[in-house]
């Protein structure tokens, strides 16, 4: 399931795409923002898969919010003007829908962008890190958690025993997960949601090891509702 956020300065735009997306099972809409601002406080601290961006609003236009984000999830750009079609495929929009948007092109909308992803994990099934002086080749399958510490990561797989050490940001290496199960539920931890055996509104629990959830990540608990397989 793909894990989208929509942009909108038009409340009722947002509702609409909020009453589309209710019935579907392959797309969640986690959160809806008005404020470009706001939205990016957002991504800065969650894995993202899919935006709905509107092009045309007071504080800044979609394509300039798009183009400066450091890691870019899919984008479907949601305009009641055509004219910026070109820019919006310049940036490698994957659809672009025009005001007001039906329900049959929202559907398909979606559906490409799900098919997308799938095409795209398939592809890419391994994360590469340094890590003691050498390129390692992560299986993404195999890793249960990552934990920060400081400017590292300790990546904790279900095969070693010891966790393997890299230095970058949790930030950084979130964005190299980006469009996965992984998820960060608080500024030391991300792990991967499908591997979730339970968990309540202040811990996740993959095993018998127990993981906090941060109060700016409690959004966490509507994802595994909506999406995991597990629940």
């Amino acid at each position: 399931m793909l894990h989208c956020i929509a942009i909108d300065d038009e409340p009722l735009s947002l509702d609409i795409l909020k009453a589309y997306s209710e019935p579907l099972n392959h797309i969640t809409l986690a959160c809806t923002f008005t404020s470009t601002a706001l939205a990016r406080q957002y991504l800065d601290n969650n894995t993202v898969d899919l935006i709905f961006l509107d092009i045309e609003m007071a504080d800044i236009d979609g394509l300039s919010f798009y183009r400066s984000l450091n890691t870019k999830p899919m984008v479907i750009f949601t305009t009641a003007y055509s004219n910026y079609a070109v820019q919006g495929f310049e940036v490698a929009a994957l659809d672009y829908l025009l005001k007001p948007i039906s329900t049959e092109r929202f559907l398909q909308a979606t559906q490409k962008a799900s098919h997308f992803m799938a095409f795209h994990q398939h592809n890419t099934s391994f994360l590469s890190v340094r890590s003691e002086y050498q390129t390692k080749k992560i299986a993404l399958s195999e890793i249960l958690y990552i934990e920060g510490l400081n400017n590292h990561v300790k990546i904790y797989t279900d095969n070693c025993p010891r966790p393997i050490l890299s230095m970058m940001s949790m930030k950084e290496i979130l964005s190299k997960l980006s469009g996965r199960r992984f998820t960060r539920i608080h500024r030391s931890y991300i792990v991967d949601l499908s591997k979730v055996t339970s968990y309540n509104s202040r811990y996740i629990f993959i095993g018998n090891k127990q993981f906090p959830i941060g109060e700016t990540y409690r959004d966490v608990t509507k994802q595994l509702s909506a999406g995991s397989p597990l629940f």
